[in-house]
């Protein structure tokens, strides 16, 4: 078999039967922000027009073919998406180059960056890894070409220090991200597109068209005139403020809820009031539908969503719980969704009959949306046949992802609108309560009570289905506390795993059933910019407790009392249980006591104790959940509770050490930095 894996200047042919891929960028520092970017070219190496350059302003190519899916965090650290329908791709297109770039900084500050290409199953057909990047901001990672009627992929790796405006230059995109400085003219039937530096052309029948790939539908002089090239600075979000209601005589009062919870039931009448409020809240707030869409592979245009479509399938009836179109000129997308709320597993053959009508109608994914986290981005909770994937993707959301877009959307920009922003919280308000079925992680699955037991009896062994069933779900759990703190906080906070087990899941759930069998002991450790330290968080199901904590660098100057005291500044509002740990330089000298002493004696920590402390260890225990049940109301809840207040009491309180600037020598006349007698007074001031 074929090794996927690439060098520099080495191509590889795509299967045949592969007309839809994924161009996957990812890198590990996840705060570093970096965009995919596409360029058709011609047989000149030269784009045929502005429109054929796909970036974050312009998402998508006129034909549809190639489309920007955005940045999203993964557990590796981050990743940006590029779409293409290789069947849709005119003749005159030779090839596809994928790129990146990066805003702020250059590909220098990051370390391996992995370019991949992947089918509609998230399967890897080719791959092609770089660490040499310098100074270039932004980078050709390869491209997509045609040759004797086969599609390959060639690994290019060369980088641009004059950005990505520099790179589409050079094939031939007009750039100019000079500031607008012309209004539009109602009477010329040309509008300012809501993309920088791209013009559209008004419909005259009302109906929403999305031209944002740089030209009009129907260009003539005026428009001609008009077009300035494309503009590659990113728009700033814009955010608004929620509505308030301050005329309530006590807060028991409650406002009217858009989405009301009475009388929701279980099982098919959970879903379908989970389904309508999701499909009527993508239907009225654009921004959130475009945020969902593209997770699912769509364009960017008008959106319409219908629920409980029937279609025939030989002599039964297959009724999905909706159907999403996307309509962006000529080109339709459309989806076929799968709703499960509460503990609701998909299944195999439901999915694979979707699958098949799906084929059979021309239909581009089929969507499973549930309870079920996947422990890794791009994997599926449920397995089926790959040959029904050949034509249709299959991807899966779950309800935790979808209240992370609305979250992030509300909390940091993209909603311009009042009432949208209205919306959108009712939707949340509507998820948070128990009764939609919504709820953002279940369970641990059925067979937590038996491992739990099976720990505490010491029978438990790392072979056990049951334990690797219940590590997959502990990891889930680890990505889904990344999630909440990414909405809550607005940066990407990242499930930081061992690198060896990022890309293979059986060894992944392997490690940590093996860990839970020797120790009885789950962990996780989360990685949050600009934090101190990673918040590492274990679940000892022996003692039933949680532990939270954080190492940081103490200072590397002063006494050691010093450092101490520096720290305890830091840990005013902490409460007095914490533990404290100091680590000195000299090997074999730690010291640990609870904050609440430390505060009344300080030496408790460093009397008699040789060198310097190096490094501080933060630990707070918690009760875990009393319920022998997994689930979201016990288990779950001491984990996510634990995490949170751990956070917020002590992480989000502490910086890291920075040393002081420089002193400049003192003069050898006034031993002073600088000699008084060369200062002189200015006139200007006086006394």
């Amino acid at each position: 078999m074929t090794s996927s894996i690439m060098s520099k200047g080495q191509n590889l042919a795509l299967p045949d039967d592969v007309i839809r891929v994924d161009v996957v960028i990812g890198w590990t520092e996840s705060e570093i922000v970096v965009d995919a970017s596409a360029l058709l070219l011609g047989g000149d190496r030269k784009v045929r027009s502005d429109s054929d350059f796909v970036f974050y302003n312009q998402p998508e190519s006129a034909d549809g073919s190639v489309r920007f899916l955005g940045t999203s965090v993964t557990e590796e650290g981050a990743q940006t998406r590029i779409a293409l329908d290789l069947s849709a791709l005119p003749d005159n297109v030779d090839a596809v180059v994928l790129a990146g770039s990066i805003g702020t900084g250059t590909f220098g500050d990051l370390g391996k960056v992995a370019f991949c290409v992947v089918d509609g199953a998230g399967k890897s057909l080719a791959e092609y890894v770089t660490a040499d990047a310098d100074k270039e901001s932004a980078f050709l990672f390869g491209e997509i070409y045609r040759r004797g009627g086969v599609w390959k992929v060639r690994a290019v790796g060369q980088g641009w220090d004059s950005g990505l405006a520099g790179l589409a230059t050079d094939f031939g995109v007009d750039i100019d991200d000079e500031p607008e400085t012309e209004s539009a003219d109602p009477s010329s039937g040309v509008v300012p597109s809501s993309q920088p530096g791209t013009t559209v052309e008004a419909a005259g029948d009302g109906s929403d068209i999305a031209a944002a790939d740089g030209r009009s539908t129907q260009p003539d002089a005026q428009t001609t005139a008009r077009s300035r090239g494309v503009r590659t600075a990113k728009q700033v979000a814009k955010k608004t403020k929620p509505i308030e209601f301050k005329l309530a005589e006590h807060d028991t009062w409650q406002p009217a809820r858009l989405f009301s919870v009475i009388g929701v039931g279980a099982g098919e009448e959970q879903e379908r009031r989970a389904t309508s409020a999701l499909i009527a809240t993508m239907q009225a707030v654009r921004p959130f539908a475009r945020a969902l869409c593209a997770r699912m592979g769509a364009p960017t245009g008008a959106f319409e969503g219908f629920v409980e479509v029937q279609y025939e399938r030989g002599d039964t009836k297959v009724i999905p719980d909706a159907v999403l179109k996307v309509v962006r000129g000529s080109r339709l997308w459309t989806a076929l969704l799968e709703v499960k709320t509460g503990n609701g597993k998909l299944k195999r053959d439901q999915l694979e009959n979707y699958l098949d009508v799906a084929r059979k109608r021309k239909y581009d994914v089929v969507v499973s949306l549930s309870n079920d986290i996947p422990a890794g981005p791009g994997e599926l909770p449920v397995e089926v046949d790959r040959r029904k994937l050949a034509k249709v993707a299959l991807r899966h959301l779950s309800w935790a992802e979808v209240a992370h877009e609305a979250r992030m959307l509300l909390s940091h920009g993209g909603i311009e609108d009042d009432m949208h922003a209205w919306i959108l919280s009712e939707f949340l308000r509507y998820l948070d309560h128990p009764r939609s079925g919504a709820t953002e992680f279940v369970d641990m699955g059925r067979h937590w009570v038996a491992v739990r037991d099976a720990v505490t009896a010491g029978t438990l062994r790392a072979g056990d289905q049951k334990a690797l069933s219940v590590a997959a779900t502990w990891v889930a759990l680890s990505r889904h506390l990344a999630l909440r703190l990414t909405a809550e906080l607005g940066v990407p906070v990242k499930h930081v795993l061992p690198r060896r087990y990022r890309s293979d899941p059986a060894a992944r759930n392997g490690a940590v059933a093996e860990h839970l069998a020797a120790d009885g002991t789950f962990d996780a450790v989360l990685k949050i910019p600009d934090a101190a330290g990673d918040l590492v968080v274990v679940v000892d199901l022996r003692t039933n407790r949680i532990r939270c904590r954080t190492t940081l660098d103490a200072p590397n100057e002063g006494t050691s009392a010093r450092r101490l005291s520096w720290l305890l500044k830091q840990l005013q509002d902490a409460p007095g249980e914490l533990q404290v740990e100091a680590v000195f330089s000299v090997p074999g000298n730690e010291t640990c006591e609870h904050l609440a002493v430390v505060r009344t004696n300080p030496r408790s920590l460093t009397a008699d104790r040789p060198g310097a402390i190096v490094s501080f260890t933060l630990e707070q225990t918690f009760p875990m959940g009393s319920r022998r049940s997994g689930t979201a109301a016990s288990f779950i809840a001491s984990v996510t509770s634990a995490t949170d207040t751990f956070y917020g009491s002590v992480v989000q309180q502490l910086r890291g050490w920075v040393p002081a600037a420089p002193k400049q020598p003192e003069s050898p006349h006034s031993g002073t930095a600088v000699d008084s007698a060369t200062v002189k007074p200015d006139p200007s001031v006086t006394a």
